[in-house]
């Protein structure tokens, strides 16, 4: 069996250079700065934060020409054509509409919002705006999820009867930190949990229904986590986050005829393996053939992002706003169902 080729969101493609600022100074912004430096065409042209010592540190570190000392000052730069938020999901929507308001594109750090009501008003904005919103779910953008795009598109596992995934890290209990604050849209669910809820929905769609299990922490947010999303066709897809145990970060997508299980950790570039259900058959491992790794993978979502608003497009293809909306309105639900601030 020969597995398909599809086009990788190869840099200095095509798609314009866009001028970039980051909104924000943590370590996922670093990160972000560092992958589309090192494996894009476009340009980190400014970074913005509330304080101007940390936005001249940051710029510094990464080389970039323009820091600014608050957030509106990087959202009104005239030398910047897109934002990418790197703030704690609480401030997505405010920084979000902002931005939009300024007439930037936007790159949110996911989640997109911390609700599916706030999400849809972003989205909202960004229509009657004309300017591109999306989702920084970089898994959807990477190598491996084209090629499991493109099997899944051909058939080759038949039908889908089940997903498992499962996402979780020990993180140490802090009242005042982003994961254990509601304000801030802390909670396993949000950030972690999001992973294995959107390969699900990737694969199959959004759940008819599905009912959650799981805990809380002392300051009320979801410490764990566990889904059965009925899709109404073969099994239920099994959906694990959780704050307080580092887990295998494993995925499976398993149908009919064949099965894809995905390296450890799924949402990272990596590979899989794709097995027939005919213990005697074939079965053939794929490896990311890019050299790009962990979070140099950010910079797949930078590259696409360029090349559709290079295409005259508002929003992805690939991770379509009815889709993120969809997502959160699940998280919504299974945060309700446990009874998460």
């Amino acid at each position: 069996m020969l597995l398909p080729e599809p086009t990788f969101f190869t840099p200095g493609a095509g798609e314009p250079v866009l001028r970039w600022g980051i909104l924000g100074t943590g370590w996922i912004a670093g990160e972000f700065a560092h992958a589309v430096q090192a494996h894009t065409a476009q340009k980190v042209a400014a970074v913005g934060s509330r304080s101007d010592e940390r936005a001249r540190q940051f710029a510094g570190q990464h080389g970039i020409d323009r820091a600014h000392g608050t957030e509106d000052a990087l959202i009104e730069d005239p030398g910047v054509d897109v934002v990418y938020v790197a703030s704690p999901p609480g401030e997505h929507l405010a920084q979000g509409l902002r931005a939009i308001a300024a007439g930037k594109h936007v790159l949110m750090e996911k989640p997109l919002a911390t609700s599916a009501a706030d999400a849809r008003t972003l989205v909202a904005a960004a229509r009657a705006a004309g300017v591109f919103l999306m989702e920084a779910m970089w898994s959807r953008y990477q190598p491996q999820a084209l090629v499991i795009g493109e099997l899944l598109r051909d058939g080759v596992l038949g039908d889908i009867r089940t997903v498992h995934a499962d996402l979780g890290q020990a993180v140490a209990p802090d009242p005042h930190g982003r994961l254990f604050r509601p304000d801030l849209g802390g909670g396993a669910l949000l950030d972690m949990g999001i992973y294995p809820i959107q390969l699900d929905s990737m694969v199959r769609g959004t759940p008819r229904s599905f009912v959650t299990s799981g805990g809380l922490t002392s300051t009320g947010v979801d410490a764990h986590a566990i889904l059965l999303a009925d899709h109404g066709t073969g099994e239920p897809s099994v959906l694990t986050t959780s704050l307080q145990t580092r887990t295998p970060a494993a995925a499976l997508i398993a149908g009919s005829e064949a099965r894809i299980e995905i390296a450890t950790p799924f949402h990272v570039p990596g590979g899989f393996r794709l097995a027939p259900n005919d213990y005697l058959a074939e079965t053939i491992t794929w490896t990311d053939p890019t050299g790009i790794t962990f979070f140099g993978g950010l910079s797949w979502e930078a590259t696409a992002l360029a090349r559709y608003v290079g295409e005259g497009r508002q929003e992805s293809p690939l991770h379509t706003h009815d889709e993120t909306v969809s997502i959160l309105a699940t998280i919504d639900e299974a945060r309700r169902q446990i009874g998460a601030r």
